[in-house]
């Protein structure tokens, strides 16, 4: 008997590592191997098979993730990963992390017996505060960049709740309701599908709908395509986390209480992680706001469960590397904030191999750097087809929808065309920009602001500003005040004074 062809996910070929060194394996039969000193990797389904060999030198591999579970990995690849610090990641096709394993980080018996403290002396539940804090200030930007104030301010008042908090079960409590509040922003959100796949998709699948699934009761096995894009999303979230606090020598099993301690879970895994997800999830809102979701990368089991075709997982597990970067600095503070409270160490530092901040403060450099969301996949909107630049059509659609708008044209006897008296006034705005910026006097400039600072008390602040307001102050139009508005740009920092004054910031030299 003959499966569904409707279920059968398409191969990927490998045609060469990700510029962020990210290599993803998907299909069955997969297999990872060496040969005369060459990691040798195979994958795909059926009869479109793909192979590809890395030597030792120039292969600019990093991280490796393998979805499914079928196929072979060797002992001797396991050996050539580790001698090239290459990350392994494995992920069941439902998102689950079934393992990863990493470089060799630091051993300190003394750092996990703090650890291990930490939830009864008081420092866990510290720890805890601030990684809600921070999660729900993320959650608010995201609700405020949605257009949704009243639930903003909703959020923001769990947020005040949360420093008050004297026991995890009431921290638990305040996070679950705004995320109620939160994730009910997002249900009744549409998502934009190509016109050609719109009769080829269920009703359902024409919203984000509900975080929780039908199927389980909670987020796992997700019915609905951008909650199965966020399930992935996590699960490279959780594989970053686990490599993060690995690396700084703490035990991923020991919660800090946020997450309750369950036999095959890592707790503090998932305590660690909370910070960061809202910016996943703004990842995600943005690009299905901005573009078109297509029909070939999803596909729905017999029991409703949407999941991931595997040439999508592979463009997804590119971004595993931006939120590594985003949850490192959140390893580091909870290293840190354990490190600090053990006796015997106050002089002593504790390394900071993932930010290398001590290396930049030894520099003279103390800002982070800052992390910038990975591209969006551009979709045709009219077929679904994969774009390149800034087209918002492919060749062929491009072309019918010229033609029937210059019959319009032609109908109506219009023309349509930038006037001499439109490109005149945006080259005057150009100019005027390139005076002001020649003609700033960075000498005057407020020592406090720095490009950390912006972003974390300028930029927080702008999503409660009205964009004609922010347009008017900087003397920018109202598209470019929107951009600055959602994180998108960072102005030039003539412009960061004005911002600040209107963000009701005390400016001082």
């Amino acid at each position: 008997m003959t499966g569904n062809k409707t279920v059968v996910q398409s191969a990927h070929p490998l045609n060469s590592v990700s510029r962020n060194g990210t290599l993803t394996l998907v299909g069955f039969g997969i297999s990872v191997s060496v040969d005369k000193g060459h990691l040798i990797v195979k994958d795909g389904i059926g009869t479109e098979r793909s192979h590809y060999r890395l030597p030792r030198i120039g292969h600019r591999l990093k991280r490796l993730a393998i979805v499914g579970s079928d196929g072979l990995l060797t002992l001797a690849a396991l050996k050539w990963l580790r001698d090239q610090d290459v990350s392994l990641a494995f992920i069941e096709r439902n998102g689950k992390v079934l393992s990863v394993v990493g470089p060799r980080g630091l051993s300190d018996a003394k750092l996990r017996r703090s650890q291990a403290l930490a939830m009864s002396n008081g420092v866990g539940l510290e720890i805890c505060r601030t990684l809600i804090e921070a999660k729900l200030q993320g959650q608010e930007s995201v609700l405020r960049e949605l257009n949704c104030p009243n639930t903003a301010d909703s959020v923001s008042r769990f947020r005040e709740r949360v420093k008050a908090a004297d026991s995890f079960d009431n921290l638990r409590n305040i996070e679950a309701r705004a995320a109620a509040s939160y994730f009910r922003e997002w249900r009744d959100r549409a998502v934009s599908w190509p016109k050609a796949d719109l009769q080829k998709i269920p009703e359902h699948w024409k919203f984000v709908g509900s975080r929780q699934s039908p199927l389980t009761g909670g987020p796992r096995l997700a019915v609905t395509p951008v909650h199965a894009i966020l399930n992935y999303c996590f699960a490279l979230l959780e594989s970053e986390t686990r490599l993060a606090i690995t690396c700084l020598g703490l035990d991923a099993g020991l919660g800090l209480g946020l997450h309750t301690d369950t036999a095959d879970r890592s707790s503090l895994v998932f305590d660690v992680l909370e910070p960061v997800r809202p910016q996943v999830e703004s990842w995600v809102i943005g690009w299905i706001q901005r573009e078109r979701l297509r029909r070939a990368d999803f596909f729905e089991t017999s029991t409703g469960n949407c999941r991931l075709r595997s040439h999508l997982c592979a463009r997804l597990s590119e971004t595993a590397p931006t939120w590594g970067k985003l949850v490192g600095r959140w390893a580091e503070f909870v290293a840190r904030a354990i490190w600090a409270r053990k006796s015997g160490t106050t002089n002593a530092r504790l390394a900071t191999p993932l930010t290398q901040q001590h290396r930049r403060q030894a520099k003279g450099n103390f800002e982070l750097a800052i992390v910038r969301a990975p591209r969006l996949m551009k979709t045709c909107r009219g077929c679904g087809v994969e774009l390149h630049g800034q087209r918002k059509h492919c060749s062929k659609c491009g072309i019918d929808i010229s033609r029937a708008n210059m019959i319009e044209i032609a109908h109506r006897g219009r023309v349509v065309s930038k006037s001499a008296e439109a490109l005149a006034k945006q080259s005057a705005a150009q100019k005027r920009q390139r005076a002001a910026r020649r003609a700033w006097n960075p000498s005057s400039f407020p020592s406090w602001l720095t490009r950390e600072s912006y972003r974390e008390m300028i930029w927080t602040r702008l999503a409660k500003i009205a964009i004609p307001r922010i347009a008017k102050a900087l003397n920018v139009s109202e598209g470019y005040a929107s951009r600055l508005r959602k994180g998108l740009h960072v102005p030039h920092r003539m412009h960061w004074e004005t911002l600040a004054t209107l963000s009701e910031l005390t400016v001082a030299t």
